[in-house]
């Protein structure tokens, strides 16, 4: 489960920015939109980013998938004179001359532990990086390893097992990824690892991704169709079944539909809308994220999506009895009404005139408790919206 999420002089967030899923416990409404682990604190399962085109929203997403590839890919070995990963995806903020580190830390609760990981780096080398793990039960913190460009200093917990290998990590790759490849009695390398890399960061366009369908829509049809089609029906595809056929390993998906004399009507899924397709395929993301308790972090989840479909897909997360968490990106103010969200949900980015984005919640203004979220988010009380002049069209002479 998803903590927190820290990003430093990465594209547009020069400075220190943090997406926190912690819930304000001074809430006491929407408790169903809270994952409760038996803590003292508990954790959004959803979190809704506003912001105006180009404030740098879709940079949060991004940094994500920055920080994932470099944790999948700082140990590849690399052709004498490509680029390293650290310096493929070393993008620092780009409007000052001085280029200065950059940085990430998650915050994750694996299973009874918080583990919080994260590393400083350039183009050249890792600078530091370090991994703790709390108990939940205990409150014990413990240190895993520190790094500096210097040396690494392992905890008592993995000192043994892992000093013997500590100078055979290059500089450019992180000491999680080079633990992650190694077969040790002691396994939170790979929980850290897997845990990272559970999160699902989904691209705007991935109702373009029709390779997801074709290597994962029959197992879901084979094995959750009746979910599937009871999806589909509830929002209102027209969809009475789906089935797929195989062919020559190529795989053909057919949607069935009524007509007005009562007859059942196939139609080729690729025929079907580019919001139903849409659907179906975050159908399938919110599944695994759902099945696996893991996150999942969406780059404008309402493009193509009728407001009230993204409210059921939204549900999804509230309604399952797992600690999966949605995080999207988007414009439509729809939905942004106290009626399904907590103040601490809503967060907004706002870029200002050098550059900067900012990243911040709802929970920070004071708002009254008769206040219309989206009414005042559109007046501009919160921030996050275009500054807008006024531009007249000449026609020429």
């Amino acid at each position: 489960m998803l903590v927190q999420f820290m990003v430093k002089n990465v594209l547009s967030f020069k400075d220190e920015t943090i997406l926190d899923m912690t819930a304000i416990n001074a809430y006491k409404e929407h408790q169903s939109n809270l994952n409760d682990n038996g803590t003292k604190e508990k954790f959004l399962k959803v979190a809704a980013i506003y912001g105006a085109n180009a404030s740098g929203k879709s940079n949060l997403h991004l940094a994500m998938k920055y920080f994932q590839r470099i944790v999948a890919e700082s140990l590849n070995n690399i052709d004498a004179g490509a680029r390293s990963t650290i310096e493929k995806f070393y993008i620092p903020f780009s409007f000052e001359n001085n280029n200065e580190n950059s940085e990430f830390q998650i915050v994750e609760i694996l299973e009874n532990f918080e583990y919080r990981y994260g590393f400083e780096y350039n183009d050249e080398c890792i600078v530091t990086e370090w991994l703790y793990r709390k108990n939940l039960n205990t409150k014990r913190n413990v240190c895993i390893f520190e790094r500096t460009t210097e040396h690494v200093t392992f905890g008592a917990s993995v000192r043994k097992e892992c000093d013997i290998y500590k100078e055979q990590i290059p500089a450019e790759t992180l000491v999680l990824s080079f633990f992650n490849k190694l077969k040790l009695k002691e396994d939170v390398f790979r929980k850290v690892y897997s845990g990272i890399m559970d999160t699902l960061v989904v691209p705007a366009d991935f109702c373009e991704d029709t390779g997801l369908l074709e290597v994962l829509l029959p197992q879901i049809i084979d094995e959750n169709k009746d979910k599937l089609v009871q999806f589909l029906r509830a929002i209102d595809t027209g969809i009475k079944d789906i089935n797929y056929f195989e062919n020559d390993n190529e795989v053909t998906f057919v949607t069935f539909h009524q007509g007005k004399d009562g007859e059942e009507y196939s139609l080729d899924l690729y025929c079907e809308s580019e919001g139903t397709i849409k659907s179906i395929i975050f159908f399938i993301y919110s599944q695994i994220a759902i099945m696996n308790n893991s996150s999942i972090f969406v780059d404008e989840l309402n493009v193509k999506l009728h407001p009230l479909l993204l409210k059921f897909i939204i549900d999804l997360f509230y309604n399952e009895k797992s600690s999966a968490q949605l995080i999207y990106t988007t414009h439509d103010t729809t939905l942004m009404d106290k009626k399904f969200f907590r103040r601490d949900q809503i967060w907004f980015v706002q870029k200002d005139e050098y550059g900067y984005s900012e990243l911040y919640a709802l929970s920070d203004f004071k708002v009254r408790s008769d206040a219309s979220f989206e009414k005042d988010y559109l007046a501009g009380v919160y921030g996050g919206i275009p500054f807008l002049t006024e531009y007249a069209m000449e026609e020429g002479d």
